[in-house]
């Protein structure tokens, strides 16, 4: 508030009941042509929404505690920060590249293969698989029944013949050596016996992503943009790919249609005349 409040000052704006919508957008003006002393460059976007979020929490705020008599900037239009592409989109090699490290690390690496194996198949986040109950996985219909999505949506999820075999071997032959009294229903437990804590799943993936060799940042995450980029590449409806995913907005799920590289070539090598062209230079 205090670059509000000094930027008000300027305009001889000293009552709340003047800041208004057309205020607001002068404000708004003035935070685009504001340059950083520092190094002359213009505010981000995500700054912009910062500084204009505070105003707007600060009038609503007078206006539920009967300060105001009407919320000036109930509609006022914010900065939108848009969506970033998804960083370190692994291909199918670099996966199995990836979950192969875990075979040299006895039965804890079953596990860990077991629980990455269940990632990639399912594109679940790490916090659902945390979550995941024994009675959570259906092997006979090969389902998984994702009960505390994100923003408590539940959900039912598909999975491959492949991670249903992995995750029978993991509850016939690793989880009875780790389970105690205290397990309860939990499907993974980590090495004390307990359910998994999602920051343990982030770096138990990370250190598989390194003795794989692969010199990006990798988590659980990696796994669920593979999810969705081999699903489109592969010819999935986008709508499938955000039930699978869990998005409650579709403009989540499209992100993913920027990095479908196999695709996009596939479109290009059909469409674009520099492809179609036959002719070479040499």
């Amino acid at each position: 508030m205090d670059k509000f409040n000094a930027w008000c000052a300027t305009k001889g704006v000293y009552d709340i009941d003047q800041i208004d919508l057309d205020l607001m957008d002068d404000y708004m003006l003035y935070l685009n042509q504001y340059r950083k002393p520092l190094d002359g460059k213009p505010m981000t976007v995500a700054s912009k929404r910062g500084y204009l979020t505070y105003v707007k929490t600060f009038v609503e705020k007078l206006y539920v505690k009967d300060l105001l008599s009407s919320n000036t900037l109930e509609n006022i239009e914010l900065p939108k920060l848009g969506r970033p592409l998804p960083k370190a989109i692994f291909t199918q090699t670099e996966i199995s590249k990836i979950l192969d490290q875990s075979l040299v690390f006895g039965f804890t690496g079953m596990r860990d293969r077991a629980i990455m194996e269940t990632f990639f198949a399912t594109g679940i986040r790490r916090t659902e698989l945390a979550n995941l109950d024994i009675d959570d996985v259906d092997l006979n219909e090969q389902q998984v029944r994702v009960r505390k999505g994100k923003g408590d949506r539940e959900r039912i999820v598909p999975i491959s013949t492949r991670g249903c075999e992995w995750i029978a071997f993991y509850l016939s032959k690793i989880r009875p050596r780790i389970s105690f009294i205290s397990s309860g229903s939990a499907l993974f437990l980590a090495n004390n016996g307990k359910r998994f804590k999602p920051n343990k799943l982030s770096d138990m993936v990370s250190r598989y992503v390194m003795l794989a060799g692969i010199k990006r940042a990798g988590s659980c995450y990696l796994f669920r943009h593979a999810t969705a980029t081999t699903m489109l590449d592969n010819g999935a409806d986008l709508r499938h790919v955000q039930e699978m995913l869990g998005h409650a907005d579709i403009s989540t799920t499209q992100i993913y249609t920027h990095v479908s590289r196999t695709k996009l070539a596939e479109v290009y090598g059909k469409s674009h005349p520099s492809a179609l062209s036959n002719l070479s230079i040499f």
